[in-house]
């Protein structure tokens, strides 16, 4: 089989929210094989994109350009990502008991993600078992060591706009995460002064980004809204790759998946993006890229071949 087959069949495959392999009866390819071969299309996707698009900032200046982008777009300023996670259900693993059943009630490996405003991931972790929160993966994730031991580069502290007081540049998360300097969640008390209150819409605003960019990568990719059935390492392979893609599409064609997405207005009230009521995303097969008039001229060239040819 050739590769743009397989790749073919990949992408029909995790686009797909049908259980099983919808490429076998269109390519005519035994289920086994398809089974080996979407993991290893989707190793080869991580491998050449994987390092471009998905890319943690390494500087303070892009950790900087990061924070800038939520201070403007979401009004919440020293914002370095919003951090949360995702369970994506599996076939229960063979002789593995609880350790992949979750406090949702069914199988499932966790993809833990930092976010950046513009709904595309900084850093994803996929691969714990079910039965772990949140915090758990966190706590024993690479990024959770990094932090703890000075290696991620963040901004030095810095004065907020209109203030003269330092502030550290942090993390976005909600109550599961313990509460740090470098990483911020709501006021959960009851009876909030107002500021509290501002605080908190504030910081929700800018911590949806990381659940609505789940949203969007499991409404594009819809093989994340069933039950896979492979086992947790493929699933962890085939959710990278998704994520990946994801991160690709949105630097290559922002203008067009922004069109669903949440919005804004001018009194900083949330306009809900058609995503939610499970529109499907724009195909990009109609958006070539190019010089434009070279091709038309080349299809001329061709069409005036064959007409000399049928004239001769």
């Amino acid at each position: 089989m050739g590769n743009r087959c397989r790749l073919r069949t990949a992408i029909c495959h995790v686009n797909s929210r049908r259980c099983g392999y919808p490429g076998l009866c269109a390519h005519r390819v035994p289920h086994n094989t398809i089974s080996m071969m979407i993991p290893d299309v989707c190793q080869a996707i991580i491998f050449e994109y994987g390092d471009e698009v998905i890319a943690c900032p390494r500087t303070q200046e892009e950790w900087r350009k990061v924070a800038k982008e939520f201070g403007t777009r979401w009004n919440f300023h020293h914002a370095l990502g919003a951090i949360d996670g995702k369970h994506i259900a599996i076939k229960a693993p063979k002789n593995s008991g609880s350790l992949y059943y979750n406090y949702k009630g069914f199988f499932s490996i966790v993809m833990l993600a930092v976010v950046d405003a513009d709904y595309k991931f900084l850093w994803v972790d996929v691969g714990a078992n079910g039965s772990a929160s949140d915090t758990q993966v966190f706590t024993f994730c690479e990024l959770k060591q990094a932090i703890d031991n000075s290696e991620m580069n963040f901004p030095s502290p810095e004065p907020l706009p209109h203030d003269n007081e330092d502030m550290p540049y942090f993390l976005v998360g909600d109550d599961a995460f313990a509460l740090r300097t470098w990483m911020m969640k709501p006021f959960s008390k009851r009876n909030l002064s107002p500021d509290e209150r501002i605080f908190n819409y504030r910081l929700s605003r800018s911590r949806r980004v990381v659940v609505n960019a789940f949203g969007i990568l499991a409404n594009r990719f819809q093989c994340l809204l069933t039950t896979m059935r492979q086992k947790p390492e493929p699933v962890q392979i085939i959710a990278l790759a998704c994520c990946c893609l994801h991160n690709l599409m949105r630097i290559r064609y922002s203008g067009i998946q922004s069109a669903i997405l949440d919005q804004s207005d001018g009194n900083d009230n949330i306009i809900p993006g058609e995503w939610r009521n499970g529109a499907v995303m724009h195909d990009l097969g109609n958006n070539q890229r190019g010089n434009v008039a070279s091709r038309a001229a080349q299809q001329q060239r061709v069409s005036q071949g064959v007409l000399q040819l049928i004239r001769w």
